[in-house]
């Protein structure tokens, strides 16, 4: 445990970047500079401190959060604040004047009221064998004596008092409640983390405490609840891709002659078109094909990826997605605009022909795209190849896929495996990336510097 305030400062800033919160070295001087001009005993004084000069994003906050509570903690075990008197005793109270004590204070406790409530809950209920000879702080079981969900109804009953039911009154009393659970569920998981901490040391339950910022999670282990969040970080990416990819006339280049501004200038010169005019070049927007691995190993990537497929439908004048496993199928039918996304790709798990025997075959599936869809590929053309070009030992067939990136105008590779894995196994990505440009593309933020290097 560290000691000294300087201790702290240090441990908790090389926490941060452990936890893919970019801190550099200046704003750790900012952050010890603004602790000499606020109150240190002002613990939300010393976390706004630390918030104004390291957080640069709001995606990064609730990593920030968690981690300074560890090292900065509100309370040490075994110091509590002098109860009042006639206050209840939490560890002499019965478990239900416990949970009609909780009942009050999701409806009008104080920040500070919750979080000694829950200090002491998990003192009281946290502490449960982990293994033989061992035992762990642990939340569920906190959660689990209380059941804070099981106390709308008490709390509806005596807040409303006759009221009617169903009404704005209600709808009030239940979302002041589901706040109230979430705050004690967080209060109660702070804690938690806080004495596991004191047991096992800080940077051990620091590393499995924080989730990687949202940016930085990997495409490959994105949960549900990540692809959902993922959905607002996709658009103005798609629509930033499509800027990128337009095809930008080089510079100086002339449209069709203006006649009729040409002749209207000569009459200055006696009829003699000494100038001429150009109409400006017409605008182009590119059109788009998505070739995409849709395996299981590579399924989270591939919902991401579809995720990115649906919006550029909105961003280019036409857009045409394949999807394969060892044989590919067209799937724009599935990403019409308006669809709902989810159940587009349901349809797409249920309809779409993109198997045979079930085995990734990206040298298959590329002759087979080839021979049905060749005609997608056109010097308007910019292709997008998704996938970690794992292709169980078969043929890669570079013949096909050099023709096709020729008869392209742009043809790019995103690959969602780290770099130092390509060319193991089966990957056959340093072939391919000789005929197409590949990019290691793992989150939104290496799909975030690709799209830049487009520029």
């Amino acid at each position: 445990m560290p000691d000294s305030l300087v201790d702290r400062h240090v441990g908790f800033v090389h926490a941060l970047r452990a936890a893919g919160v970019p801190v550099s070295v200046a704003e750790g001087l900012d952050a010890a500079h603004a602790l000499r001009v606020i109150e240190l005993a002002d613990r939300e004084s010393l976390r706004a401190a630390y918030a104004a000069t390291l957080v640069k994003k709001p995606a990064y906050r609730p990593g920030f959060d968690v981690l300074f509570d560890l090292w900065f903690p509100a309370a040490t075990t075994g110091l509590y604040a002098e109860r009042p008197e006639k206050a209840m005793n939490p560890e002499e109270a019965t478990v239900e004047e416990l949970r009609e004590h909780l009942a009050s204070l999701l409806t009008g406790g104080t920040d500070q009221e919750m979080r000694e409530f829950a200090q002491a809950m998990v003192e009281r209920f946290g502490r449960q064998p982990a293994a033989p000879g061992r035992q762990g702080w642990f939340s569920y079981s906190v959660m689990r004596a209380l059941s804070p969900e099981t106390l709308m109804a008490r709390i509806l009953r005596n807040v409303l008092a006759g009221q009617e039911r169903g009404g704005l009154a209600e709808k009030t009393v239940r979302r002041q409640v589901d706040t109230g659970i979430r705050r004690f569920e967080e209060a109660v998981a702070t804690d938690v983390r806080r004495r596991i901490a004191e047991d096992s040391g800080i940077e051990r339950i620091a590393r499995s405490a924080v989730r990687p910022p949202l940016d930085q999670i990997d495409f490959l282990r994105v949960t549900k609840a990540d692809l959902a969040r993922l959905r607002r970080e996709v658009y103005p990416l798609a629509r930033r891709l499509a800027a990128r990819l337009t095809i930008k006339h080089r510079k100086g280049r002339r449209g069709r002659l203006d006649f009729r501004r040409t002749m209207r200038a000569s009459l200055q010169s006696g009829g003699v078109p000494l100038t001429t005019h150009f109409r400006p070049p017409r605008p182009h927007k590119p059109e788009l094909v998505i070739l995409c691995d849709t395996s299981d190993s590579v399924s989270s990537f591939a919902h991401f990826t579809l995720l990115l497929t649906y919006a550029l439908r909105e961003q280019f004048t036409k857009v045409r997605a394949f999807g394969f496993v060892d044989t590919v199928d067209e799937i724009t039918r599935f990403f019409v605009p308006g669809a709902d996304v989810v159940e587009a790709m349901t349809r797409l798990a249920n309809e779409a022909d993109m198997v045979r025997f079930g085995r990734t075959n990206y040298g298959h599936a590329l002759e087979r795209f080839a021979e049905r869809y060749g005609d997608a590929i056109g010097p308007k053309t910019s292709l997008l190849i998704l996938g970690d070009a794992r292709s169980n030992y078969q043929p890669p067939a570079l013949d096909v896929m050099k023709d096709l990136a020729s008869r392209s105008r742009h043809a790019y590779w995103l690959n969602p495996e780290p770099r130092r894995q390509w060319d193991t196994g089966d990957s056959v990505a340093g072939d391919y990336s000789t005929v197409v440009p590949m990019y290691e593309c793992r989150n939104v933020a290496q799909l975030t510097a690709f799209i830049e290097t487009l520029a």
